[in-house]
């Protein structure tokens, strides 16, 4: 077998509890298949299908391989660099040293069947914190970073209440709104029962063994220990702008719907109920001042269809009726986790209108691309674009099947 061998534990991190060797030799394929340059969740989906679980993708021989990845990858796959075996290392070190540390991935029950009806579920899901808050319902809550002081006591209070109604509260981190939607269902985990599914849930940008940004290091301290958070990066990613809009498609997928509690008119808020109304989740928006910024992407919403609400009963009573997704039972077997992640796709979920072609500017950004994986802020050199604006453009990308974004941050171009 071709996985890497275990590496010496660091004596200045000593374990906590050593992971059974047969779950250490299974986390350590995944790590290895995932976290090979160039293999992102739509070449890891075609490896896992043809072959099954991650110990037996590589055992195949590079030539097999080949017939799935380029013949680079493939060498990578079967005989890591370096700094690849470095980074599986030191998260097996992590998931061995930190508390509540966890590695969901498309194998694992626990992993959250929502995010399967992406058209490109994250292989692997790092997390910290309390799994059973994935066992209750979840709303994702989002908007500005720098909202009204009348903005973040709604949010607070919205996701205060659906926490004491039993639903978990999605968001991601960050400072304003999320921040604010976080410590309203903490509060009420608090004050009704601490022991109980419904909690917090943040996605983030960034490794697990650091908090982003540093003004919410108290709030995420709370949450690796009340809470969840998770991630698709690995131990000591650090914050890249291309990772927050990618970061989007989890909150949205997470949820029966999502809240926009205030947003500018372009800002990611508006990318995640997008993301959100693809996937066939319900868009609430609650509504402000025509003379406030922070209004026009919450009316822009309400004239798009998303349901306007003034309190969190609107929110509650909307929800009553919606099917909810839950965990997947536990299965008999250790199915291949490729067929699990296509069973449980929804491609009509992403059904989109058919466009009249690439925008121009999307084109050209194409074109600049190439077929080579690259960096998003060559990208932005190159074509003298800000970093917010080829991020954004790059998951509209993304969001259209026409890239695919890489472990490492970089992008590169699918095949149509």
């Amino acid at each position: 077998m071709s996985i890497v061998p275990a590496a010496e534990a660091s004596s200045a991190a000593p374990l906590l509890a050593p992971l059974p060797a047969d779950t250490l030799q299974e986390y350590r394929a995944w790590l290895q298949l995932c976290l090979t340059p160039g293999v992102g969740p739509t070449l890891a989906r075609a490896l896992l299908t043809e072959f099954g679980l991650p110990e037996q993708a590589l055992e195949q021989s590079t030539s097999r391989l080949s017939k799935i990845v380029s013949s680079t990858v493939a060498a990578a796959l079967r005989s890591p660099a370096e700094p690849t075996l470095a980074l599986i290392e030191a998260s097996l070190l992590w998931l061995q040293t930190t508390p509540q540390a966890h590695l969901l991935h498309w194998g694992d029950t626990a992993y959250p069947a929502a995010l399967l009806q992406l058209s490109d579920p994250p292989p692997l899901l790092f997390a910290r914190g309390r799994l059973q808050t994935l066992d209750a319902p979840a709303l994702g809550i989002v908007g500005s970073r720098n909202p009204t002081r009348a903005g973040q006591e709604h949010a607070h209070d919205f996701a205060q209440s659906l926490a004491s109604s039993g639903w978990s509260v999605v968001s991601g981190l960050a400072m304003g709104i999320d921040a604010a939607a976080h410590q309203g269902a903490l509060l009420a985990q608090r004050r009704a029962n601490p022991s109980t599914s419904a909690s917090t849930i943040a996605v983030v940008g960034t490794g697990l063994d650091e908090v982003y940004p540093r003004q919410n290091q108290a709030l995420g301290q709370a949450l690796f220990t009340e809470g969840l958070v998770l991630s698709e990066h690995p131990p000591g990613t650090p914050a890249l702008p291309a990772h927050f809009p990618r970061r989007n498609r989890l909150i949205a997928a997470l949820g029966a719907g999502v809240l926009v509690v205030e947003a500018a008119r372009q800002s990611g808020s508006l990318i995640t109920a997008r993301l959100a109304a693809d996937l066939g989740r319900e868009v609430f928006a609650i509504p402000g001042s025509i003379d406030s910024p922070m209004a026009r992407g919450c009316h822009y919403l309400i004239k798009q269809g998303a349901k306007l609400v003034e309190s969190a009963e609107d929110v509650l009573s909307e929800l009553a009726s919606l099917p909810v997704a839950q965990p997947l039972a536990a299965s008999s077997s250790r199915a291949q986790a490729g067929s699990r992640v296509q069973s449980n796709s929804q491609p009509n979920l992403r059904a989109k209108p058919q466009k009249p072609g690439i925008a121009p500017g999307h084109q050209k950004l194409l074109e600049q691309l190439g077929w080579e994986p690259t960096a998003p802020d060559q990208l932005a050199e190159s074509l003298s674009m800000s970093a917010p604006t080829i991020a954004e453009a790059l998951t509209l990308l993304e969001l259209d099947g026409l890239i695919e974004r890489l472990p490492d941050g970089r992008v590169q171009r699918l095949p149509q």
